[in-house]
């Protein structure tokens, strides 16, 4: 997982585009706002869908508070923008189909279910600080009450 002070790793990825017209995102271009980037496994599952909505809840305090968050999952783009329009969702989401961002942040891992092994994304959630540095990581991410916690963090920066 990435560390705090740490560099972000840059990246341009295919976004949703929410009514702004473009399809590509690159974190750097984000400059000097502060920029929170969740990773969750799977657009439309039960918690994804829950913290994608916490988020949407209280997006317009964070915009406030000068800050861009932005979801990443495998998904495509395509289910990217039906899931969005499914549940009405005010955050941005980025196609990260190649795992190659989720590698660089350390959220792609071997997870296990019914004692079968796969790589999936774990749940983690890494604020960017202006300078695009690490300002802070939740690793293995609790939804209730996360995106709350996250926004103070938001605030707390200087």
């Amino acid at each position: 997982m990435i560390k705090i002070g740490e560099t972000a790793p840059d990246f341009t990825l295919p976004r949703t585009d929410n009514g702004s017209g473009s399809n590509m995102l690159t974190l750097s271009a984000l400059r000097p706002a502060p920029v929170v980037l969740y990773f969750y496994p799977k657009d439309d599952t039960p918690g994804c869908t829950t913290e994608a909505l916490d988020f949407t809840r209280v997006a317009a305090e964070f915009a406030a508070a000068g800050a861009v968050v932005i979801g990443i999952s495998k998904d495509s783009p395509a289910r990217h923008e039906k899931f969005c329009a499914k549940h009405g969702l005010g955050v941005i989401l980025v196609s990260d189909e190649a795992s190659d961002t989720c590698e660089r942040y350390g959220t792609w891992v071997e997870k296990n279910m019914y004692g079968r092994s796969y790589m999936g994304i774990q749940r983690a959630t890494v604020l960017i600080g202006a300078d695009g540095t690490v300002a802070q990581v939740w690793p293995k991410v609790k939804v209730k009450g996360h995106a709350e916690e996250v926004l103070e963090a938001v605030r707390t920066l200087g």
